[in-house]
């Protein structure tokens, strides 16, 4: 379960935008800011989807970026479409294929976290265990990987 939906919503999700550089925000632009720290490895990219709740369980991001990961912590600034509320999905593509690569029993073998460090029991959290609110201003997140 937890494996096709991480694999299917963050892969398929991010690909659009996979090649899309994260932008430093004005202030007065709605955008989140994601800071991910204590990165096990510096290599390959951190594979990062922001969506609202209608694309949560699609595979449609309201924005995405692919960031390359090169130290044991990341900050990254992403525009947004507008105010609302959003949720992020990200994992660390340690391999650098663009997929997250699964165990053989379909667990994540790359790290993956959520927004507001929503609990994982069985597939990705609930919108509304991830979901934070963005004004005109940026927003912060801080996503611990798993």
């Amino acid at each position: 379960m937890l494996r096709h939906a991480l694999t299917a919503v963050l892969a398929a999700a991010a690909a659009p935008l996979l090649w899309a550089a994260p932008t430093a925000s004005a202030a007065a632009e709605p955008a989140v800011t994601i800071s991910i720290p204590a990165i096990e490895h510096a290599e390959g990219a951190m594979m990062i989807a922001v969506f609202d709740e209608a694309g949560w369980d699609g595979d449609t991001p309201a924005a995405a970026a692919r960031v390359g990961v090169a130290s044991d912590a990341l900050t990254v600034t992403i525009a947004l479409p507008g105010p609302g509320r959003y949720g992020v999905k990200l994992f660390h593509d340690r391999n650098g294929d663009g997929r997250l690569a699964l165990g053989p029993m379909g667990i994540p073998a790359e790290p993956y976290g959520f927004s507001n460090d929503a609990p994982v029991q069985g597939g990705p959290p609930r919108f509304a265990d991830a979901a934070f609110d963005v004004a005109d201003a940026p927003a912060t997140q801080t996503v611990t990987l798993r």
